[in-house]
Parts: structure tokens; C-alpha cells; sequence
């Protein structure tokens, strides 16, 4: 087995030098579990592969799950709880199968593509994910500027440059190793996890109705189908799909076939616990809401700072604050990771990528630039997703296919089950978003 590590693992570009101590310490101990040697306990064993899927879930808690999150609960109360359910066990099937394709090829997702598609569809998927990185990264960059804006009372101008600088340190861990990096965001997502424990908390919820709408799919109206597409098109994301790829390809490399499946299952562990934590925190957002605002009536809140205000005359100050920190943890993070999928998919597809810094600074100017302009932040949010869902075929379609393929994936190809599951999984997910996209536009 292959003890060496990519230095672009994680799509941000770095001077090439040896693995940190926490990387090999990483690796050698997953060679040890791979290859049964190792003595360790169960939960010790898993750990060396723990961490790429909480840097792809991050995508799944960004600031985008919480303004659809807010106003399904606010306006249904818990109602469409089963849809985050749903979506959640849609996004565990689609991230494994990201990470199937890095660990059994090597290559990235993006890379397939600029391998086995003709060149001038290659560009034009390029250019479609580069706009739906733009957009992700509008919708986390906003969402922690106005976190920053709501905890400290910066101006949002100002709260944007600070989430920039911080983005920057964030990514900068990265030069340290994917061990750090991974450690950092799964902290960050931890902290998301935290706030939301402590707002069902103070929000003394119905567990009895928690119980009902977790499991039994209903709707009310049109408007509720809507937002339940909303939500959907918030929780499962292209760039994650392209990223998580992107993360599995070196980081433990086998050839084994044996090895290989049994990476697999490790793996599988490292989707079910991340995005198990997502899928708890995205159910989190809409209890607190139905608990808090469509208890009281408050149906019509709609947007971040309406949310943050609304929380302290009904659960106290401190409900407030642990709203604000989530959010702004929460666009840190998605804003970083965000930048890394850019990455990914520029290398990918065009086989060049730019400093990350230049990206970054790139990436600013549109959020600026709203600010900037008065546009409410909740509202650009909210094209962003539409822009997202708009980007999600070009994802799914290409991952089932190359995942489905023998030559391509050796032992670990999709089993006729998983294919089929995965194509009726991208149906209803490409449904819901094709209707999403015309009730947008079309206003019906």
C-alpha cells in the first residue's frame, strides 16, 4: 500500500513537501486497520478515516439550509420535517458514491469528465460549475457576514472583508496537512451541532409531533411543496458531490481489491456519521422554528435577522446569540470548503487551477458588490439556491454513470440495487428541483 499523500487533495494548492506528522500518523494507522493488524479498539479503528465527509457535510448545514429550514417551520411548523429526513438519506447514497469513485479511480469526478466527454462539453460544464461555486460561495459568504453583522454589530461591508480574511486563515491550515484542515471544519460543524442541541433546548419542542412529521410525508398546499423543493435543492449540493471525490482520491491509496471494499466500508461510516450530523442539524433549524415562531403565530418569518430578533423576546437573549454563532460558524466553514470545490473543479475539468487567494478575492466581489448595494442578504441567498438546483444534474447524471461502470470502477462498481436506487434517488431530486426552477420562473 501506497503510504503518500497527494498535496492537492483537497484542491488547494501548496508547495510540495513531505506529509505532516499528523497526516502519516493518519495513514499508517489506517494501513494498520486495512491490512488487520491492528490492535486498536472499534471507535479507535474508524477514526483515521473519519473527516472527509464532515468537510463535504458542511455544504449540507451552510447559511442556504438555514433561511428554507427557518421558513418551512415557521410557516408549517413541523410539517415538512420528513423532507430533511428524506433529503438527508438522498445525500448519504449520493456522497458515498462520490467517495466510491475517488477511493476506486483515483481521479476526481471533474477529471472523468474532461477524460471521457468531448471538449467543448467538457468547457461548458466548467463553466456551469464555476457559476454554481460562485453561487454556493455567495450564499456562505453572505451568511457569515451577517452573522459577524449580528453578533458584533459590524456594518455588513465590513463584516464581509472580515469573513474574506478569515476564509483565508482557515485555508491556510490546509499547507498543515488534510488532517488539520478536516479537525478544524469538524470543529466548526460541531459547534453548528452544539447551538442547534441548545435552541431545542430553550425551545421546548412537541416531540410527539416531531416523532409524527419525521416519518410520515404530508403537504399542505402548493406553497408547502414549494418550500419542500426549497429545502431539498438547499440540502443536496453539486460542489460537494465534485469535492467529496476530490478528497477520497489519495488520501489512503490501496489496489487490493480486498482492501479496497474494506476502505469502502470505512468510508461508509465516515457518510452515515456526517451526514447523520447534518441531517439532525438541518432538523434542528425547522424544530426550533415550528417551536418558536409557528407556535406563536410568527408564520411569516422569513429571513435571517428577522429570525435573530424574533428569538429573544420569545426564548431570551441568549437564544439570539446561539442563533448568530451557528450562522456565522456555519458561513465560515461552507465559505472555505466552498473555495476548495472551486478548486477541484477548475483543476478537474480545465487541468490548471489559480492561487486560492486570487479565488478567494475573486469570489468576494459579487458578495461585496450585493452588500454593497443594499440587496437584501436573505433574498440573494435564496437565488443562490435556485442558481444550486439549476447545477445539480450536471453532478448526479455523470457520477451514477461513472460509478456504474466495470471497467471504470473494478470491485467497487454499483451493484444493480445501488444503481437502480440511485437513479430513482437523481429522478426524484431532478424532479423536485425542475419544479422548483418553474415555479421561479414562471411564478405558478
Amino acid at each position: 500500500m501506497s503510504q503518500k499523500t497527494n498535496q492537492k487533495s483537497t484542491g488547494v494548492p501548496r508547495a510540495p513537501h513531505e506529509p505532516s506528522r499528523s497526516d502519516s500518523k493518519t495513514i499508517e494507522s489506517a494501513t494498520e486497520v486495512l491490512e488487520g493488524t491492528s490492535k486498536k479498539g472499534f471507535v479507535a479503528r474508524i477514526l483515521p478515516f473519519m473527516g472527509p465527509a464532515f468537510i463535504a457535510s458542511v455544504a449540507y448545514v451552510d447559511p442556504g439550509n438555514f433561511a428554507t429550514n427557518i421558513s418551512g417551520g415557521a410557516q408549517f411548523g413541523y410539517l415538512l420535517l420528513w423532507v430533511i429526513v428524506a433529503s438527508n438519506l438522498m445525500a448519504m447514497l449520493i456522497q458515498a458514491l462520490s467517495a466510491k469513485l475517488g477511493i476506486a479511480t483515483g481521479k476526481n469526478l471533474a477529471e472523468h469528465c474532461r477524460l471521457r466527454y468531448r471538449r467543448g462539453v467538457v468547457i461548458g460544464l466548467w463553466i456551469l460549475m464555476e457559476l454554481v461555486a460562485m453561487a454556493t460561495d455567495l450564499a456562505e459568504f453572505l451568511g457569515a457576514a451577517v452573522g459577524f453583522n449580528l453578533l458584533f454589530g459590524i456594518p455588513l461591508w465590513a463584516a464581509a472583508i472580515l469573513t474574506g480574511v478569515t476564509t483565508f486563515i482557515i485555508l491556510g491550515l490546509e499547507r498543515y496537512g488534510f488532517r488539520s484542515l478536516e479537525a478544524v471544519i469538524t470543529g466548526f460543524v460541531s459547534v453548528i451541532a452544539i447551538s442547534y442541541i441548545i435552541e431545542i433546548f430553550l425551545g421546548k419542542p412537541d416531540w410527539g409531533q416531531v416523532a409524527h412529521h419525521a416519518v410520515i410525508p404530508e403537504f399542505k398546499g402548493q406553497s408547502s411543496i414549494i418550500l419542500a423543493a426549497g429545502i431539498l435543492g438547499a440540502t443536496v449540493m453539486p460542489h460537494a458531490i465534485y469535492l467529496h471525490s476530490s478528497l477520497m482520491q489519495n488520501r489512503v491509496v490501496v489496489h487490493e481489491p480486498a482492501l479496497l471494499k474494506r476502505l469502502f466500508r470505512y468510508e461508509i461510516i465516515d457518510v452515515v456519521v456526517a451526514m447523520g450530523v447534518a441531517s439532525l442539524v438541518n432538523g434542528a433549524m425547522l424544530i426550533m422554528s415550528a417551536a418558536t415562531f409557528h407556535a406563536q403565530g410568527m408564520t411569516q418569518v422569513g429571513t435571517l435577522e428577522e429570525a435573530y430578533r424574533t428569538l429573544e423576546p420569545l426564548l431570551g437573549k441568549a437564544a439570539s446569540w446561539v442563533f448568530a454563532i451557528s450562522l456565522l460558524f456555519s458561513g465560515l466553514s461552507s465559505a472555505s470548503v466552498g473555495t476548495m470545490a472551486g478548486q477541484i473543479i477548475m483543476q478537474g475539468f480545465m487541468n490548471f487551477e489559480i492561487p486560492v487567494w486570487v479565488r478567494r478575492i475573486i469570489t468576494m466581489i459579487p458578495s461585496i458588490v450585493i452588500i454593497a448595494l443594499g440587496v437584501d442578504p436573505t433574498k440573494a441567498l435564496v437565488i443562490s439556491q435556485v442558481l444550486l438546483s439549476f447545477g445539480l444534474p450536471f453532478a448526479i447524471i455523470p457520477l451514477i454513470s461513472f460509478t456504474s461502470d466495470k471497467k471504470l470502477m473494478g470491485v467497487l462498481v454499483n451493484r444493480k440495487s445501488t444503481k437502480i436506487l440511485a437513479i430513482c434517488v437523481a429522478g426524484i431530486i431532478l424532479a423536485l428541483n425542475v419544479y422548483l426552477l418553474y415555479v421561479t420562473f414562471t411564478g405558478g
